[in-house]
């Protein structure tokens, strides 16, 4: 088995160009950790997530280089970190999408997939070779409802 058999060929996408509000509402009410971004000829470049969206409005002095170790004597409401939020939501996506997260190709073997996904804790784009173009996601939901069905077929 390889990546392409566990892989949802139908992903949500988003755009580089999309404004942080609009992706952070989409995930928020699809309850997604994570979605990939593609360009307008749907080529992969990068994932955007909820790390970006606790980026944005978590203090910027713990991100400095040499910022805060301990946070426990800062304390904020929820409309303190809604004003954060607000004075970043019209930005696009791009300004804080991570590239980290490498994809895999079609043929990548499951257990070579399954040891990535269980590495970056994080949904994996299945990229066309030679190309960018993304070809699916695989999620633990897909890998799991896949395990789950074969377990079904075989007590069937």
């Amino acid at each position: 088995m390889n990546a392409s058999e566990a892989m949802d060929p139908n992903p949500t996408t988003l755009n580089p160009t999309d404004t942080i509000e609009c992706a952070a509402d989409y995930i928020m009410k699809n309850r997604y950790r994570n979605l990939p971004v593609v360009d307008e000829n749907f080529c992969y470049v990068g994932m955007f997530g909820v790390n970006c969206l606790l980026k944005q409005i978590i203090p910027k002095a713990v991100f400095l280089p040499r910022g805060l170790e301990n946070v426990s004597f800062i304390h904020e409401s929820f409309e303190d970190l809604f004003h954060r939020f607000a004075e970043v939501k019209d930005q696009p996506i791009e300004i804080c999408m991570s590239k980290e997260i490498m994809p895999v190709a079609p043929d990548t073997p499951l257990t070579e997939t399954m040891m990535q996904l269980f590495n970056t804790r994080a949904s994996i784009p299945v990229v066309e070779p030679g190309t960018c173009k993304l070809l699916g996601m695989i999620s633990y939901w897909e890998i799991g409802e896949k395990i789950l069905a074969a377990g079904a077929a075989e007590n069937a």
